[in-house]
């Protein structure tokens, strides 16, 4: 029996090891909270920080394939982790996608169109990119930001004051897109062949996800089989294995490369009961060396997330028991107001039957 390492063990890691277990394998799990979700589920797991090289040794001894759930995991400890150890996706993709600066500019010089950019340092590197680039504008750090944090919009001069309060740090100022709507592919590469599954229309709120519709209903065929072209490309230009998932923003026919993740990603989470495999099983698949299966999309379908602010209305859909509607809470022993803590998938819905039905039994 083989056993899957797994470097981070939030509600990725529990289903990451979810599914290995479905394929037969076991899981061992690293991570700094004793209580991680992962560990309910894992059939060993080590409490240490991302950053400790011993104990990332000592899981990367234990297993035979490892990967990672968290994107932090710093590139210096783990590079040399690969020259011993069988990390399969290694740690490019990461690397590539722990800075928006290098992740941009890999994605431009790789194939994707991407919104205009300029590095940001201090307020004078600041008010020149703005010159550049105009109104509005993104601000963002360049690492370690995520759902909405570290961000602020520009729209005039006097929200410059937004982003002054970040200076000091790496920063980016990207071009705003007025995109019609924001849509995300995940993808698993063996190596010889790619799969993809359904692309999602994805709507957020306050900067987190908060839902994914799929497919995608405002993407006709054509658009959606050039996203689907160009982002395989792009896997196979870049020579990136495993997991990956891109986010892109959709104006009319034009698509722009947003950000990109080497693991599991949120929008994806509708595939374990949406379509015929999932996005953990095919990872799961490509760490043990087997062969990938391609993924159908079962029924439209509709995956809402359940922030902090929710979790008690998603326990009480759950206690409900309906067909179709998959709950998935992920254990964490903390609940607070925009915190991820699970996700609903309504399964043979539509975005409108779900305004009509759902929306009302969550927080707006």
């Amino acid at each position: 029996m083989k056993t899957i390492g797994i470097i981070g063990g939030g509600q990725l890691g529990l289903m990451i090891a979810e599914q290995a277990a479905v394929l037969g394998a076991r899981t061992v799990c690293l991570d700094p909270s004793a209580d991680a979700p992962a560990f309910r589920v894992c059939d060993d797991h080590i409490v240490a920080a991302f950053d400790d090289a011993a104990a990332l040794e000592e899981l990367c001894r234990r297993s035979d394939a490892v990967t990672y759930e968290f994107e932090n995991v710093p590139g210096e400890i783990l590079i040399p982790l690969t020259e011993r150890y069988n990390i399969p996706q290694g740690y490019r993709p990461l690397f590539d996608s722990q800075d928006r600066i290098r992740e941009k500019t890999n994605a431009r010089d790789n194939g994707l169109r991407v919104p205009r950019f300029a590095e940001v340092h201090d307020r004078e590197s600041l008010m020149k990119g703005i010159f550049e680039i105009g109104y509005p504008c993104v601000f963002k750090t360049r690492t370690l930001g995520y759902d909405g944090h570290g961000q602020a919009v520009i729209r005039t001069p006097e929200d410059i004051a937004r982003a002054e309060s970040y200076l000091g740090v790496p920063a980016i100022l990207e071009e705003f897109v007025p995109f019609d709507y924001e849509a995300s592919i995940v993808m698993v590469n063996d190596g010889e062949r790619i799969v993809s599954f359904p692309i999602g229309q994805n709507i957020h709120r306050d900067g987190i996800l908060d839902l994914c519709i799929v497919p995608a209903p405002r993407m006709d065929d054509a658009v959606r089989a050039r996203l689907v072209e160009q982002s395989e490309a792009f896997m196979r230009r870049c020579g990136y294995t495993g997991i990956l998932a891109i986010e892109y923003f959709v104006k009319g026919g034009e698509l722009y490369f947003n950000e990109m993740a080497p693991r599991p990603h949120n929008s994806g989470h509708y595939t374990i009961e949406g379509c015929t495999t999932n996005q953990f099983r095919e990872l799961c698949r490509y760490l043990l060396g087997e062969p990938l299966q391609e993924p159908q999309l079962v029924a439209p379908t509709v995956m809402k997330n359940i922030l902090g602010q929710d979790l008690e209305a998603a326990e009480r859909i759950a206690a409900e028991n309906r067909p179709g509607v998959h709950v998935h809470l992920y254990g964490k022993s903390v609940s607070k107001p925009k915190r991820k803590m699970g996700h609903i998938t309504f399964v043979g819905m539509t975005a409108g039957e779900y305004d009509a039905r759902w929306r009302g039994r969550f927080v707006e």
